[in-house]
């Protein structure tokens, strides 16, 4: 018998002589230790050495059609594209598509050309007639293209799309830019999902600059609080260390010597960005990573000068510290 809440993950195989070897999808039989594979032709997971059959009649959730190309993929497929906040429209809404062809793929003359080009304009007036549609779909651009500028993914894209709907309800743009409102969204959804850029990174790809952008963000957040936490110096490390191409003791080393920092309460009033730049240099001294200040300068866009004052702050906390500690 199966024990009761017993929950296996297990192997899935195309037929019963074809099984995956993944650690991650791997487990056990309960009766012989033997490994449990899915059969799609049964629809079942059972034991590949004793039979045991554990689940049966599996129910497949997915399509009864077959494609192999993009093409016969968007033929076949009778739904759309999920509900997205990044779209102004939130993807609902349909378009004429942009390639003059019919839907045999054959070309379309140069008048039926021109009607579809019409088409489209008229098209894309409906869709944004009025303001609020119209300041949603450049904002939500504008967002889209730094969010890219800047390497951030599709969920924290959506969440800077979510507060800057908020910010439009609630009339926070009266006097202020949507650039400058999109770009505080965008850092503050970034420093939510704990991968932050700093205002600078923010600055850089915007069209604002670095103190407008600082201020709009303290007005946003006071005013939809957002409760944002402090920027941990930490949060930055692991970013830090890829673009620095360092080993993992050395990252390891780093986070060590800022949390020692957090415990003594020594990082007060510092630049978060500053002092992950400080410590990954500093770390760097202790194994065999070799980076010069120049080096992570030029990596994490943090002067020499605020590295190198940085870095001797952290060696003092070093030095105080209980040496069991490092």
């Amino acid at each position: 018998m199966i024990p009761p809440n017993t929950a296996p993950t297990f192997i899935r195989c195309h037929s019963e002589s074809e099984a995956e070897t993944s650690p991650t999808h791997s487990s056990t039989c309960v009766e012989c230790d033997g490994t449990v594979i899915y059969s799609e032709d049964q629809g079942e997971y059972h034991c590949d050495a004793c039979g045991l059959v554990l689940e049966e009649s599996n129910i497949d959730r997915g399509p009864e059609w077959r494609a192999f190309t993009e093409r016969e993929t968007s033929q076949k497929s009778r739904v759309g594209a999920p509900v997205t906040n990044t779209l102004h429209d939130k993807g609902l809404s349909t378009m004429i598509g942009w390639r003059d062809e019919d839907t045999y793929g054959n070309a379309l003359s140069k008048r039926q050309q021109q009607k579809f080009q019409r088409l489209r304009t008229w098209d894309e007036r409906f869709r944004t007639r009025d303001s609020k549609e119209r300041n949603l779909k450049q904002a939500l651009g504008e967002i889209d293209r730094m969010a890219s500028a800047l390497d951030l993914p599709t969920p924290i894209r959506e969440t800077a799309s979510v507060i800057y709907r908020h910010a439009l309800e609630k009339g926070l743009l009266r006097g202020r830019s949507i650039e400058g409102i999109g770009a505080s969204a965008l850092y503050a959804a970034a420093r939510q999902a704990n991968t932050p850029r700093s205002l600078d990174e923010v600055a850089a790809v915007s069209r604002i600059d670095k103190s407008e952008l600082a201020r709009t963000y303290r007005y946003v957040a006071r005013e939809l609080a957002l409760g944002i936490a402090p920027d941990d110096p930490t949060d930055y490390l692991p970013r830090f260390a890829s673009d620095c191409e360092v080993s993992v003791e050395t990252e390891a080393r780093a986070r060590h010597l800022l949390e020692v920092a957090v415990e003594q309460d020594a990082l007060s009033g510092k630049s978060p960005v500053g002092l992950a730049a400080a410590a990954i240099y500093a770390a760097t001294r202790c194994t065999e990573d070799s980076l010069t200040q120049a080096d992570v300068s030029e990596v994490t866009n943090v002067s020499k000068v605020t590295i190198r004052n940085r870095y001797q702050e952290l060696l003092e906390i070093a030095d105080d510290a209980d040496p069991n500690q490092l």
